[in-house]
């Protein structure tokens, strides 16, 4: 059984959303505010986004965010 997955093409950082295109052309964002690993975070970290076919790394603020759990709206722990 083959299951397709949408995976993100490009990701940064935009007037205080993170915005992802995704392979099939889809546009998701959501706000920085959001993600309390990536609230008040310099704007270089936040452009320095790394992809996987299952989500976003941004070392320098040591996060992960799948992308089926942005989808789901859950931005990571809350602190």
């Amino acid at each position: 059984m083959s299951i397709l997955v949408d995976k993100p093409k490009s990701a940064s950082y935009s007037d205080g959303n993170i915005v992802i295109l995704m392979e099939s052309g889809e546009r998701i964002s959501f706000p920085v505010a959001a993600c309390p690993q990536l609230w008040g975070q310099p704007e270089s970290v936040l452009n320095d986004i790394e992809l996987s076919p299952f989500g976003l790394h941004w070392p320098q603020a040591d996060e992960d965010l799948s992308i089926r759990g942005i989808l789901a709206g859950r931005y990571g722990a809350k602190s």
